[in-house]
Protein backbone atom coordinates (compact mmCIF):
# COMPACT_ATOMS: atom_id res chain seq x y z
CA UNK A 1 0.00 0.00 0.00
CA UNK A 2 1.15 3.50 -0.78
CA UNK A 3 2.33 6.01 1.95
CA UNK A 4 -0.68 8.21 0.21
CA UNK A 5 -3.29 5.86 1.07
CA UNK A 6 -2.00 5.02 4.65
CA UNK A 7 -4.54 5.45 7.61
CA UNK A 8 -2.75 7.67 10.11
CA UNK A 9 -4.48 9.22 12.82
CA UNK A 10 -4.49 12.52 11.58
CA UNK A 11 -6.03 11.21 8.37
CA UNK A 12 -8.47 8.90 10.53
CA UNK A 13 -9.40 12.36 12.62
CA UNK A 14 -9.98 14.11 9.70
CA UNK A 15 -11.86 11.92 7.68
CA UNK A 16 -14.56 11.49 10.49
CA UNK A 17 -14.53 15.38 10.97
CA UNK A 18 -15.53 16.17 7.79
CA UNK A 19 -18.95 16.97 6.36
CA UNK A 20 -20.80 16.37 3.45
CA UNK A 21 -20.42 19.78 1.70
CA UNK A 22 -22.72 20.68 -0.64
CA UNK A 23 -21.52 23.73 -2.62
CA UNK A 24 -24.34 26.41 -4.12
CA UNK A 25 -22.21 28.72 -5.54
CA UNK A 26 -18.98 30.44 -5.55
CA UNK A 27 -17.18 31.17 -1.68
CA UNK A 28 -17.26 28.91 1.11
CA UNK A 29 -20.49 31.20 2.31
CA UNK A 30 -22.22 29.70 -0.25
CA UNK A 31 -22.13 25.92 0.76
CA UNK A 32 -24.54 24.12 3.33
CA UNK A 33 -23.50 20.81 5.41
CA UNK A 34 -26.02 18.15 4.45
CA UNK A 35 -25.30 15.93 7.07
CA UNK A 36 -25.71 18.36 9.72
CA UNK A 37 -29.01 19.25 7.77
CA UNK A 38 -30.45 16.19 7.19
CA UNK A 39 -29.64 14.93 11.07
CA UNK A 40 -31.10 17.78 12.54
CA UNK A 41 -34.43 17.53 10.54
CA UNK A 42 -34.59 13.70 10.82
CA UNK A 43 -34.33 14.29 14.70
CA UNK A 44 -36.69 17.05 14.95
CA UNK A 45 -39.50 15.22 12.82
CA UNK A 46 -38.92 11.89 14.51
CA UNK A 47 -38.71 13.48 17.57
CA UNK A 48 -41.31 15.86 17.79
CA UNK A 49 -43.60 13.69 16.11
CA UNK A 50 -43.41 10.87 18.91
CA UNK A 51 -44.06 13.41 21.50
CA UNK A 52 -47.36 14.71 19.41
CA UNK A 53 -48.28 10.90 18.88
CA UNK A 54 -48.15 10.34 22.83
CA UNK A 55 -50.32 13.98 23.75
CA UNK A 56 -52.65 13.53 21.12
CA UNK A 57 -53.57 9.65 22.98
CA UNK A 58 -52.97 11.00 26.47
CA UNK A 59 -56.00 9.91 28.67
CA UNK A 60 -57.14 11.66 31.92
CA UNK A 61 -57.22 8.33 33.51
CA UNK A 62 -54.25 6.38 34.91
CA UNK A 63 -51.50 7.28 32.04
CA UNK A 64 -49.55 5.11 30.18
CA UNK A 65 -45.40 4.85 30.89
CA UNK A 66 -44.80 7.40 27.59
CA UNK A 67 -47.67 9.28 28.73
CA UNK A 68 -46.06 9.76 32.00
CA UNK A 69 -42.67 10.42 30.98
CA UNK A 70 -43.74 13.02 28.66
CA UNK A 71 -45.82 14.70 31.17
CA UNK A 72 -42.43 14.51 33.83
CA UNK A 73 -40.28 15.98 31.21
CA UNK A 74 -43.36 18.44 30.65
CA UNK A 75 -43.70 19.56 34.13
CA UNK A 76 -39.86 19.68 34.95
CA UNK A 77 -39.31 22.56 32.17
CA UNK A 78 -42.12 24.47 33.18
CA UNK A 79 -41.04 24.74 36.95
CA UNK A 80 -37.55 25.45 35.27
CA UNK A 81 -39.40 28.51 33.06
CA UNK A 82 -41.94 29.56 36.38
CA UNK A 83 -39.08 30.23 38.07
CA UNK A 84 -36.98 32.86 35.66
CA UNK A 85 -39.91 33.83 33.63
CA UNK A 86 -42.58 36.13 35.19
CA UNK A 87 -45.19 36.91 32.63
CA UNK A 88 -47.37 34.16 31.07
CA UNK A 89 -44.97 31.67 30.02
CA UNK A 90 -47.10 29.18 28.58
CA UNK A 91 -47.95 31.44 25.44
CA UNK A 92 -44.95 30.81 23.96
CA UNK A 93 -41.60 30.60 26.74
CA UNK A 94 -42.07 27.47 28.00
CA UNK A 95 -42.87 26.23 24.44
CA UNK A 96 -39.47 27.40 23.42
CA UNK A 97 -37.85 26.17 26.18
CA UNK A 98 -39.38 22.59 25.97
CA UNK A 99 -38.67 22.54 21.74
CA UNK A 100 -35.09 23.61 22.46
CA UNK A 101 -34.19 21.33 25.72
CA UNK A 102 -35.59 17.80 23.38
CA UNK A 103 -34.06 19.18 20.36
CA UNK A 104 -30.70 20.34 21.34
CA UNK A 105 -30.61 16.74 23.62
CA UNK A 106 -31.02 14.09 20.79
CA UNK A 107 -28.64 16.20 18.57
CA UNK A 108 -26.15 15.49 21.49
CA UNK A 109 -27.39 12.22 21.80
CA UNK A 110 -25.96 11.01 18.43
CA UNK A 111 -22.49 11.66 20.10
CA UNK A 112 -23.03 7.87 21.74
CA UNK A 113 -24.02 6.19 17.90
CA UNK A 114 -20.14 4.05 17.55
CA UNK A 115 -18.34 6.49 14.84
CA UNK A 116 -16.91 3.50 12.83
CA UNK A 117 -19.78 1.47 12.66
CA UNK A 118 -21.50 4.83 11.61
CA UNK A 119 -19.29 5.36 8.83
CA UNK A 120 -19.27 1.81 7.56
CA UNK A 121 -23.11 2.37 6.99
CA UNK A 122 -23.19 5.99 5.82
CA UNK A 123 -20.48 5.19 2.90
CA UNK A 124 -22.04 1.01 2.09
CA UNK A 125 -25.45 1.75 2.76
CA UNK A 126 -25.90 5.51 1.47
CA UNK A 127 -22.74 6.17 -0.39
CA UNK A 128 -21.49 8.96 1.62
CA UNK A 129 -17.92 9.04 2.17
CA UNK A 130 -17.95 11.96 4.43
CA UNK A 131 -20.66 12.43 7.05
CA UNK A 132 -20.92 13.69 10.63
CA UNK A 133 -23.81 12.49 12.99
CA UNK A 134 -23.40 15.08 15.30
CA UNK A 135 -25.09 18.50 14.70
CA UNK A 136 -23.77 19.99 17.76
CA UNK A 137 -20.39 19.64 17.36
CA UNK A 138 -20.82 21.93 14.07
CA UNK A 139 -20.63 25.19 14.85
CA UNK A 140 -23.23 26.22 12.08
CA UNK A 141 -25.98 24.43 14.14
CA UNK A 142 -24.98 26.25 17.17
CA UNK A 143 -24.89 29.56 16.04
CA UNK A 144 -27.89 28.64 14.43
CA UNK A 145 -29.87 27.90 17.61
CA UNK A 146 -28.20 30.75 19.17
CA UNK A 147 -29.18 33.63 16.61
CA UNK A 148 -32.30 32.41 16.82
CA UNK A 149 -32.68 32.77 20.19
CA UNK A 150 -30.97 36.55 19.78
CA UNK A 151 -33.64 37.44 17.52
CA UNK A 152 -36.24 36.28 19.43
CA UNK A 153 -34.51 38.23 22.22
CA UNK A 154 -34.49 41.93 20.38
CA UNK A 155 -38.59 40.95 19.02
CA UNK A 156 -39.64 40.52 22.10
CA UNK A 157 -37.58 43.64 23.68
CA UNK A 158 -39.36 45.79 21.23
CA UNK A 159 -42.16 44.45 21.83
CA UNK A 160 -42.67 44.54 25.22
CA UNK A 161 -40.96 48.40 25.17
CA UNK A 162 -41.41 49.59 21.84
CA UNK A 163 -38.99 50.51 19.50
CA UNK A 164 -38.48 54.34 21.27
CA UNK A 165 -38.06 52.39 24.59
CA UNK A 166 -35.45 49.75 23.67
CA UNK A 167 -33.42 52.51 21.84
CA UNK A 168 -33.39 54.25 24.89
CA UNK A 169 -32.60 52.05 26.98
CA UNK A 170 -29.77 50.80 24.29
CA UNK A 171 -28.20 54.68 24.77
CA UNK A 172 -29.06 55.48 28.34
CA UNK A 173 -28.71 52.39 30.33
CA UNK A 174 -27.13 51.44 32.73
CA UNK A 175 -24.72 54.43 33.54
CA UNK A 176 -27.98 56.91 32.95
CA UNK A 177 -29.49 59.19 30.86
CA UNK A 178 -27.10 62.19 30.29
CA UNK A 179 -25.66 62.62 26.85
CA UNK A 180 -22.08 62.53 27.21
CA UNK A 181 -22.67 58.75 28.52
CA UNK A 182 -24.54 57.86 25.57
CA UNK A 183 -21.45 56.55 23.87
CA UNK A 184 -20.09 54.38 26.68
CA UNK A 185 -24.02 52.89 27.53
CA UNK A 186 -24.32 52.11 23.59
CA UNK A 187 -20.43 50.32 23.84
CA UNK A 188 -21.68 48.51 27.27
CA UNK A 189 -24.93 47.33 25.19
CA UNK A 190 -23.22 46.29 22.01
CA UNK A 191 -20.67 44.08 23.77
CA UNK A 192 -23.28 42.52 25.86
CA UNK A 193 -25.39 41.74 22.49
CA UNK A 194 -22.26 40.42 20.65
CA UNK A 195 -21.69 38.55 23.54
CA UNK A 196 -24.86 36.61 24.07
CA UNK A 197 -25.09 34.47 20.93
CA UNK A 198 -20.87 33.65 20.89
CA UNK A 199 -21.19 32.38 24.69
CA UNK A 200 -24.85 30.60 24.05
CA UNK A 201 -23.26 28.67 20.86
CA UNK A 202 -19.07 28.05 21.70
CA UNK A 203 -20.19 26.78 24.88
CA UNK A 204 -22.22 23.80 23.23
CA UNK A 205 -19.69 23.61 20.42
CA UNK A 206 -16.64 23.34 22.18
CA UNK A 207 -18.13 20.52 24.79
CA UNK A 208 -19.80 18.22 22.16
CA UNK A 209 -16.68 18.94 19.83
CA UNK A 210 -14.56 17.73 22.56
CA UNK A 211 -16.30 14.80 23.51
CA UNK A 212 -16.19 13.88 19.96
CA UNK A 213 -12.46 14.17 19.76
CA UNK A 214 -12.42 11.82 22.90
CA UNK A 215 -14.28 9.19 21.37
CA UNK A 216 -11.91 9.35 18.71
CA UNK A 217 -8.57 9.18 19.86
CA UNK A 218 -10.62 6.65 22.59
CA UNK A 219 -10.90 4.21 19.04
CA UNK A 220 -7.40 4.76 18.26
CA UNK A 221 -6.17 3.63 21.26
CA UNK A 222 -8.36 0.63 20.88
CA UNK A 223 -6.74 -0.13 17.29
CA UNK A 224 -3.21 -0.31 18.84
CA UNK A 225 -3.11 -4.07 19.93
CA UNK A 226 -4.72 -6.10 22.90
CA UNK A 227 -3.82 -3.75 25.72
CA UNK A 228 -5.11 -0.85 23.68
CA UNK A 229 -7.95 -2.67 23.23
CA UNK A 230 -8.51 -3.65 26.93
CA UNK A 231 -7.06 -0.14 28.01
CA UNK A 232 -9.46 1.39 25.25
CA UNK A 233 -12.81 -0.27 25.91
CA UNK A 234 -12.50 0.79 29.61
CA UNK A 235 -11.75 4.20 29.14
CA UNK A 236 -14.61 4.44 25.99
CA UNK A 237 -17.13 2.71 28.83
CA UNK A 238 -16.12 5.42 31.30
CA UNK A 239 -16.19 8.43 28.96
CA UNK A 240 -19.71 7.44 27.04
CA UNK A 241 -21.19 7.29 31.46
CA UNK A 242 -19.35 10.31 31.99
CA UNK A 243 -20.76 11.84 28.54
CA UNK A 244 -24.07 11.55 29.34
CA UNK A 245 -23.98 14.01 31.96
CA UNK A 246 -22.63 16.52 29.05
CA UNK A 247 -25.08 15.68 26.67
CA UNK A 248 -27.84 16.33 29.02
CA UNK A 249 -26.24 18.92 30.79
CA UNK A 250 -25.47 20.86 27.68
CA UNK A 251 -28.87 20.80 26.64
CA UNK A 252 -30.07 21.80 30.00
CA UNK A 253 -27.71 24.64 29.71
CA UNK A 254 -28.07 25.65 26.81
CA UNK A 255 -32.24 26.03 27.36
CA UNK A 256 -31.72 27.68 30.47
CA UNK A 257 -29.60 30.56 29.13
CA UNK A 258 -32.50 30.73 25.98
CA UNK A 259 -35.27 31.24 29.00
CA UNK A 260 -32.68 33.84 30.70
CA UNK A 261 -32.17 36.32 27.49
CA UNK A 262 -36.17 35.84 26.79
CA UNK A 263 -36.57 36.89 30.18
CA UNK A 264 -33.84 39.67 30.03
CA UNK A 265 -35.90 41.09 27.45
CA UNK A 266 -39.01 41.36 29.17
CA UNK A 267 -37.37 43.78 31.92
CA UNK A 268 -36.68 46.96 31.71
CA UNK A 269 -33.34 48.63 33.42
Amino acid sequence: MSTEHELTASSYIEHHLSFNVKQIADGAFWSVNIDTLTVSALLGIVTFGLLWLVVRSASAGVPTKRQAFVELLVEFIDEQVKGIFHGDRKAFVAPLALTVFVWVLVMNAMDFLPIDIMAWVYHHVFGQEKFRAVPTSDINTTFALALSVWFLMIFFSIKVKGLGGWIHELFCAPFGSNPLVWPANFLFNLIEYVSKPLSHSLRLFGNMYAGEIIFLLLGMWAATGLAGTIFGALLGAGWAIFHILIVVLQAFIFMMLTIVYIAMAHESH
